[in-house]
């Protein structure tokens, strides 16, 4: 059941007007949930004194520490290669080992289950299809809890934005380095490929089985937003 509206808690920015490029959706910030732990102190002539207990705080994502937090990520967990599952059959998808930081974020989203429930949101035939994001309020939750944070660009190692390309879209901030959003991606579904984006977006992997999944999407109706009329759920698992 499609759930957009004007009240929604994630909207969606999407960020390819007329689809001349793909970019990012940051989503609604939301209240962040805290636990705390109250701490009683007593006097000596009542009962005995009480040690203060604190809670770890949980580790999140920065733009101070995303680079060196992936930077070691990368070297202990050399996993490349995931498949997308949806109601259309699985994409196959290998990372490329030439871009650590985006194949190294790509596995630790994975991991957090970040992309389990997020949809095939934005789909432009003849061009793109844009996943990881939605409309539902659990999404910005997911993406409050892990953290905020940017990716430098990583364009200069050859690949280009063939067929099949998988790539990050720049975040829709004040982003004059085109810095990429962490959460979101897109596949090229363009047959002959879309190389006006080449330098501008940094593709991490490439479709190794399931370009037709990925053609059925890309020929699904959409709205004026390019968000398909049935909506396109995905979870994503690590092929070990």
């Amino acid at each position: 059941m499609r759930l957009i509206s004007v009240i929604t808690i994630l909207p969606l920015f999407f960020l390819m007007a007329c689809a001349e490029k793909p970019k990012a959706q940051p989503p609604k910030e939301t209240e962040a949930i805290v636990d705390s732990i109250s701490t009683k102190t007593s006097t000596a002539e009542t009962t005995p004194e009480t040690t203060e207990i604190q809670e770890d705080e949980p580790f999140q994502l920065t733009e101070d520490n995303a680079i060196p937090f992936f930077f070691d990520y990368a070297k202990e967990n050399p996993e490349d290669k995931v498949k997308i599952i949806t109601d259309f059959g699985e994409i196959h998808i290998q990372l490329f080992k030439e871009t650590p930081y985006h194949r190294a974020n790509f596995i630790y989203l994975t991991r957090k289950k970040y992309y389990d429930g997020t949809y095939f949101h934005r789909v432009v035939k003849d061009f793109v299809i844009q996943g990881g994001s939605s409309d539902e309020r659990s999404t910005g939750l997911k993406r409050k809890t892990i953290g905020r944070y940017l990716l430098p660009p990583d364009t200069k190692k050859g690949f280009k934005h063939h067929r099949g390309i998988v790539s990050m879209p720049s975040s829709d901030i004040d982003n004059p380095h085109k810095l990429a959003s962490p959460y979101e991606f897109f596949i090229v579904q363009k047959k002959g490929g879309t190389h006006h984006l080449n330098g501008s977006y940094t593709a991490f992997g490439r479709v190794i089985k399931g370009m037709d999944v990925v053609d059925k999407i890309a020929n699904l109706p959409v709205d004026d937003a390019d968000w398909p009329l049935q909506n396109v759920r995905m979870k994503v698992e690590i092929i070990e």
